[in-house]
């Protein structure tokens, strides 16, 4: 049987639980969270457990050399950046003519992830920090059964990694492709180093990888193999604490970090929206939401930058006058605009809940495995989210030494009248923000549920993609649409200037978590239920209790 072949539509119902829920794209990290809440750790070590097990069972999309955001609801919000900066020798000057080069060392940014596990557990945590890592520990060292979906990411990997040549992606290649191939769905994968390290970052609470073992042989390797990361980079690392950003649409307030992430787009196309009445199946609803998007990834790709490099606050972007400055462009026919070109990523998002706590986690090695080095002996594959970085001179994202590169992952959050509704993500490079527009809609213009708001078919603006010189296109704002969206939309959007084109692998419109909290009036009082939903797209699922 063929264990990647699914023919036929299925159809997934929420799932529901009054104590705690979790949600991931990966059933064994799912499983990972729930373990935690049911030994009586909360939301967080729930959080941090899924977080540590999808680094081994789903590698092709994040891993311990990766970076992280999240935000949790204790009674207020909190915003966590755990995003690492660029090598201090690195300087436009040192890189390659033909522009930063995808692998290798050039795009290696410091791991940040590891840093946000101790950060969330310092503040929230109940278990003790090797408990929570302890499922991961145990599926790197005792091996797992490749899921499908991982299977298929995995297999498309190896015509970009097997071929790379050089002593820094020997190790890689060994870990992540035995027998010169990927592993298929079903068959057993494991990783001793990583067993190994997870070990390590939980005995030293995180220390080893930034002062400790793990950073000297993550700086060693780098010395030997001609890599610009130090011990001095490593050392130098802290996440931080920030506010996010919010604006209200239609009765819900939604939350997203702000820069270098570019949950401002999300939130900037919502407020342009905020002035449109959306229908869930009309042609027009689906082009103003395609302009709107347009519109605000165009500022982000201008504005998004370090927070210490911003040309303005971000908040000018979501101020009144701004947004309907930006609306007003939106009109019958599709904008002339062309956005700069740009690279897909590779992520994953978690949700978590209890009683009292709320987590929206999301981290990354971006473009799948990353940077194709990994640290022989340990498993922590570096991500190359210096890809994020423009090379244009005077740009606030210009690449330079010390500095935090655009971030394309973003988690985010509900409210209502300052009271929690809950945590939800899309995650899939520049498909971020388009997925968290459309689950908003879906949720509070359609009335949707979670799991009816994950399935509904996406679009996506894809920047820098596409053209056809000999019809006078330009690269930019193609827009790619599922199959489930009617062809009668598909002629519309083309007749309003769009260039439509449907794409059948669902990876491209990203893979979602929700998890949102319901009350119901009982007897004179409410009662909370908390509502979990996972995305079909990919092999993961939500656990209530």
């Amino acid at each position: 049987m063929d264990l990647t072949y699914y023919p036929y539509p299925s159809r997934r119902h929420v799932v529901m639980g009054r104590r705690g829920a979790v949600a991931t794209s990966q059933p064994l990290a799912a499983l990972a969270g729930m373990e935690m809440l049911l030994k009586g750790g909360n939301a967080v070590d729930a959080a941090i457990a899924m977080a540590a097990t999808l680094t081994v069972v789903e590698p092709t999309s994040n891993g311990i050399g990766g970076d992280l955001f999240a935000m949790v609801w204790d009674g207020r919000l909190h915003g966590l950046n755990a995003s690492g900066k660029s090598p201090l020798s690195l300087t436009p000057e040192r890189i390659p003519e033909g522009g930063m080069p995808e692998r290798g060392w050039f795009p290696v940014t410091v791991p940040g992830a590891v840093s946000g596990w101790r950060a969330l557990h310092e503040r929230f945590g109940r278990l003790p920090f090797p408990e929570v890592l302890a499922p991961a520990i145990r599926y790197a060292e005792e091996g797992f059964p490749v899921g499908p979906e991982t299977a298929r990411a995995w297999r498309r990997a190896e015509g970009i990694y097997l071929p790379l040549r050089g002593l820094e992606f020997r190790a890689f290649q060994e870990v992540f492709f035995p027998q010169g191939r990927a592993p298929r769905a079903g068959e057993v994968w494991r990783s001793p180093g990583h067993a190994k390290t997870l070990r390590e970052i939980g005995e030293s609470y995180g220390e080893s990888l930034y002062r400790g073992k793990l950073a000297e042989a993550i700086a060693g390797f780098s010395e030997a193999t001609g890599g610009l990361l130090s011990l001095e980079d490593l050392k130098a690392h802290e996440p931080e604490w920030v506010e996010a950003l919010s604006v209200n649409y239609r009765g819900l307030t939604v939350h997203e970090l702000p820069p270098n992430g570019q949950g401002i787009a999300a939130l900037l196309a919502l407020a342009i929206l905020e002035g449109f009445d959306l229908k869930p199946e009309d042609p027009f609803s689906y082009h103003v939401q395609i302009e709107a998007m347009r519109l605000a990834l165009a500022d982000a790709f201008r504005y998004v930058a370090d927070s210490r490099y911003l040309e303005k606050p971000p908040q000018a972007l979501l101020s009144p006058e701004y947004v309907a400055s930006r609306r007003s462009l939106i009109g019958e026919r599709a904008l002339p605009q062309a956005l700069p070109e740009v690279r897909p990523g590779g992520t994953v998002y978690l949700a978590a809940a209890d009683g009292e706590l709320m987590v929206s986690l999301i981290q990354s090695n971006y473009q799948g495995f990353g940077s194709g080095i990994l640290v022989p002996g340990t498993g922590i594959a570096l991500q190359n989210r210096g890809l994020g970085f423009s090379l244009e001179e005077g740009h606030p994202n210009r690449l330079g030494p010390g500095k935090k590169p655009y971030h394309t992952i973003i988690p985010g959050f509900l409210t209502q009248e300052g009271k929690p509704v809950g945590p939800f993500g899309v995650m899939g490079g520049f498909m971020q923000p388009q997925g968290h527009v459309q689950v908003v809609v879906a949720l509070a213009d359609f009335g949707l549920n979670p799991q009816a708001a994950l399935d509904r078919p996406r679009w996506q603006v894809v920047p820098g993609r596409g053209g056809d010189a000999s019809r006078g296109e330009k690269p930019g704002d193609r827009v790619i649409l599922e199959p489930g969206i009617p062809q009668a939309t598909a002629l519309v959007l083309k007749d309003l200037g769009h260039r439509v084109a449907y794409e059948v692998e669902p990876g491209l419109f990203g893979r979602g978590q929700v998890i949102l909290r319901r009350g119901q009036a009982q007897g004179g009082h409410a009662e909370e239920v908390l509502v979990a939903a996972s995305d079909p797209r990919a092999e993961g699922l939500g656990l209530a209790w």
